[in-house]
């Protein structure tokens, strides 16, 4: 029996799936936000990638350079708001002094925005997960997910095709 990379970590690709990318590429692509409606340090929120509860997601301008930032300065960045820990909600803890969101109200985990949503400090052992985002003509689209959205056996458990 082959165990797949990809079947281990839900919602990753890795490159020895390439036969299996497909599988991995069918993120529903949706419009978020127009470039020029974002104020720094104002986070805006969205639903993705499905209508769900555990879905709820913050688009944030940071004002400066993000691992996985769009824009002309790569500084506008998204997340999910539920902690990959127990699923504390990260909804209105974005902190912008340090450019981090939390502590989340369950264990204190506090994530660097800057750095792919990293652990700062807390229980979490895996970063927050990020909406990678894609720019064009001025509008931001969500087009993936990097991590495993807290409650989800799968990120696209409940996406509806069609």
């Amino acid at each position: 029996m082959t165990v797949v990379l990809g079947d281990l970590f839900p919602g990753r690709v890795f490159a020895d799936d390439e036969d299996r990318k497909g599988k991995f590429a069918a993120y529903p692509k949706k419009r978020i936000a127009r470039l020029a409606d974002l104020e720094v340090d104002r986070p805006l929120e969205f639903q993705y990638p499905d209508d769900g509860p555990h879905s709820i997601s913050f688009l944030i301008r940071l004002g400066t350079k993000a691992g996985g930032g769009v824009g002309p300065d790569q500084d506008i960045v998204a997340f999910n708001t539920l902690c990959p820990h127990q699923g504390g909600l990260l909804r209105r803890s974005y902190d912008a002094r340090w450019k981090v969101a939390g502590p989340c109200p369950l264990h204190l985990t506090t994530f660097d925005l800057t750095r792919h949503g990293m652990v700062v400090a807390g229980h979490a052992t895996e970063a927050l997960p990020q909406v990678v985002l894609e720019e064009k003509d001025g509008v931001l689209y969500a087009v993936g997910i990097l991590g495993l959205i807290y409650g989800y056996p799968s990120n696209l458990a409940f996406v509806k095709e069609g």
